[in-house]
């Protein structure tokens, strides 16, 4: 899905690692909940509250997901997911445009 329709967007930006991550979140009729943001190349490490779908849209990124030991390379266009309550790291090697979804799993 490339746009979305009938949402609400929050204008303020959310902000972490010094900027180098930001996100914007959207608000869905149903109350579903998205963020889309952009991600600097980095080392930088996540906590989950819900269950989370990262789509990434562009770019590229190493991911090690909760309880492994291996890096993956993720590209534009792929998708990774995290249970709720869990950390998570990442390697971005450059830009990379991302959209995250909220789910009750």
């Amino acid at each position: 899905m490339t746009e979305f329709s009938n949402v609400t967007v929050n204008q303020e930006a959310n902000f972490y690692f010094d900027g180098k991550v930001t996100s914007r979140t959207l608000t869905f009729s149903d109350g579903s909940v998205k963020t889309l943001g952009i991600m600097m190349p980095g080392d930088y490490e996540f906590g989950t509250a819900q269950y989370e779908v990262m789509d990434i849209t562009k770019g590229e990124l190493d991911v090690k997901l909760p309880d492994s030991t291996e890096w993956m390379s993720i590209k534009g266009g792929e998708t990774f997911e995290i249970e709720a309550n869990k950390k998570f790291q990442v390697k971005v090697k450059e830009i990379t445009d991302y959209c995250c979804s909220y789910l009750d799993k």
